[in-house]
């Protein structure tokens, strides 16, 4: 068991997916360098990068001195299969392991920090930090932060909503050992939310950090953009109301139909209640949502939720 107020013990195995990130990958990668954790192995995902992303891995993979760097050629499929295809590898292999996007910056103690919140918390069960984000711009300036949530995480809320970027996320060996399997298995929708959901359903820790330790950069090439401005939320009704909601959800569903032995039993039980009220509509849907404490973490995102129940859009 590793003392949680001796992160020197802790092996830390950082999975990044890379394509095109010329303009912040090195930002990325300072920033990794400083963390006050000193064993750090890198595992890039480059998913054929047409710009200068490649060989500025290269240069960095002579220049680590934290460990291990790999770099590895990636599925050319999107990022979600990018980073799947990191978390299968039985050859990566830590204490600790972390995704990593290209473009942002992390606090120096971010790592830091989630180890010692998952060695004091969860040592011996399956446990997944996750926090808040510092939203900023391309020169790396703060202009905003990401929704406060203060809903206790479980497979209730993971079930119809991820609350941690897979850029804050950290999870031990117990976890990790869930999420790779759950990735052999199948695709996703999303490496962050997988995780939050196998993590969550198979009875393990998770951890909300309400403080920020990573600055999540917002710029024009980005793929995913911050979720807490108004014109985000209105974006997020129109996706409902188009169907795009109840398309994740089965993809999710469809999923986890393939992991169930990794679920504990009242997941199991709950995931089924779900997809029966999927099926429903009008007031039996609502009843069906009431009734079984499924759950966003706002009080608009819940209304949305009841209203996608309502028109069949869950």
């Amino acid at each position: 068991m590793l003392d949680p107020e001796n992160v020197s013990q802790a092996r830390i195995a950082v999975l990044m997916a890379a394509l095109d990130g010329e303009k912040f990958l090195d930002d990325q990668l300072r920033s990794l360098e400083a963390q006050t954790v000193p064993a750090i192995d890198i595992w890039a995902g480059d998913d054929g990068s047409s710009d200068g992303s490649l060989l500025l891995l290269k240069r960095w993979q002579t220049r680590w001195k934290k460990g291990a760097f790999h770099i590895l050629a990636g599925p050319r499929k999107g990022f979600s299969e990018n980073f799947r295809s990191l978390m299968m590898r039985s050859d990566i292999d830590a204490d600790f392991f972390a995704f990593c996007d290209q473009d942002d910056v992390w606090d120096k103690d971010k790592l830091e920090i989630a180890v010692k919140q998952l060695s004091r918390n969860c040592a011996d069960q399956p446990g997944l930090y996750a926090s808040r984000t510092r939203i900023i711009d391309a020169s790396g300036n703060q202009i905003g932060l990401s929704p406060l949530f203060k809903r206790q995480p479980s497979f209730r809320n993971a079930i119809v909503q991820n609350i941690g970027g897979g850029n804050t996320m950290l999870v031990n060996r117990p976890a990790w050992n869930i999420i790779r399997e759950g990735a052999r298995r199948t695709g996703f929708v999303s490496h962050d939310w997988w995780s939050y959901l196998l993590v969550s359903g198979a009875g393990g820790h998770v951890i909300y950090d309400p403080t920020p330790k990573t600055g999540y950069r917002r710029h024009e090439e980005n793929l995913v953009g911050d979720n807490a401005s108004i014109g985000a939320r209105m974006d997020r009704l129109r996706r409902l109301l188009a169907g795009d909601f109840a398309v994740w959800n089965q993809r999710n569903i469809d999923s986890l139909e393939k992991c169930m032995d990794l679920l504990d039993r009242d997941s199991r039980k709950l995931f089924e209640e779900f997809k029966s009220i999927r099926q429903s509509v009008a007031f039996t849907a609502l009843w069906g949502l009431a009734r079984s404490g499924i759950r966003r973490q706002s009080l608009t995102d819940n209304a949305a939720l009841f209203l996608a129940g309502m028109i069949g859009k869950l």
